[in-house]
């Protein structure tokens, strides 16, 4: 089935099996391998991507209903090399340790912070609960949460583009 969406600023045109879901499609078809498959059954979060604005878990998506999007991956939020606030802070406040899902947790941040809202700590960790980590006790990944709302306010700009 042909379909179109725009990933990370470009536009793609694919002949798609109806059944392929967005993150096999956007790795093996896109070559966007930040998009991590973790298990399949939407609960890890590690292929959360943003379709038309939302994070959603790319596992749980057909790609051809992804047919006229705009998609951002992990692999989108930089540019020219330089590391987006929020890709950054995760790297100050050590909001990481294997790695895994890292890309998950990166665009959820990006998703919560386009929301303008000053979320308290109770809705952070509502927000994040759709996204396991193994290895980290969320402390990290929240003060990394905290840290790009707040690069982004000191540079005088917006953490969503």
């Amino acid at each position: 089935m042909r379909t179109r969406f725009r990933v990370n600023g470009t536009d793609v045109d694919l002949d798609v099996e109806p059944r392929r879901l967005l993150v096999s499609v956007l790795r093996e078809e896109l070559g966007l391998t930040g998009t991590h498959i973790g298990c399949d059954t939407t609960n890890c979060g590690a292929c959360t991507v943003l379709v038309d604005g939302k994070a959603i878990k790319s596992c749980a998506m057909l790609a051809v209903q992804a047919d006229g999007a705009e998609i951002l991956t992990i692999e989108g939020l930089s540019e020219g090399g330089v590391l987006h606030p929020v890709q950054r802070a995760f790297v100050e406040k050590h909001g990481l340790q294997c790695g895994f899902c890292t890309p998950g947790m990166i665009m959820t941040s990006y998703w919560l912070l386009s929301q303008n809202k000053d979320w308290n700590e109770k809705e952070i960790k509502k927000q994040f609960s759709g996204n396991l980590c193994r290895c980290t006790g969320y402390r990290d990944i929240i003060a990394s949460f905290k840290r790009a709302k707040k690069l982004a306010r000191d540079e005088g700009g917006e953490v969503v583009r």
